[in-house]
């Protein structure tokens, strides 16, 4: 899990696995694949580390190379 930030500061927890796209308007648009969207404060950079450094821990990225 991952965590981001609701545009009410709350934290919030995210399965990467599930997110299916993002957007950008300017807040950034999380779209999961149950059909769900969570509109976040932090950046797409932001949360693109944050999956990457996640699937680095969990030992993914290793299947990927």
């Amino acid at each position: 899990m991952i965590s981001v930030t609701r545009l009410d500061g709350k934290k919030y927890w995210i399965n990467p696995h599930m997110i299916e796209s993002m957007e950008e308007t300017p807040d950034l648009t999380i779209s999961l694949l149950s059909g769900r969207k969570v509109v976040i404060k932090d950046s797409s950079d932001d949360v693109i580390e944050k999956i990457i450094s996640y699937r680095k821990k969990i030992g993914i990225s290793k299947q990927e190379l």
